[in-house]
């Protein structure tokens, strides 16, 4: 008697992400499968934007705004990548 365990509710493919945002382009920074590993860093994120806020100004970059959301596995875009942690690569919001 062999049976396949599902340890997985069927339909819950739930992911937690972590979302930047600049004005109102949003883009989804990382994805964990717990809230809490994307409300800490969400956290690490924010902790960063700060450090860097002299930064920012001087390089003209929006500092970018995180938040975290519940987002399906199959909601992601194709090519998604993370984002780094102060949402730009070569002077443009990725």
């Amino acid at each position: 008697m062999s049976q396949v365990v599902s340890l997985r509710r069927p339909g819950d493919d739930t992911l937690w992400a972590v979302v930047a945002s600049i004005g109102r382009r949003n883009r989804i920074a990382e994805i964990f499968s717990s809230r809490p590993a994307a409300l800490a860093d969400r956290d690490w994120r924010e902790q960063q934007v700060s450090e860097y806020a002299g930064f920012l100004r001087t390089c003209e970059q929006p500092a970018p705004r995180y938040s975290v959301t519940p987002v399906r596995r199959t909601d992601l875009p194709k090519g998604w990548k993370p984002l780094p942690a102060l949402g730009f690569l070569r002077g443009k919001f990725v």
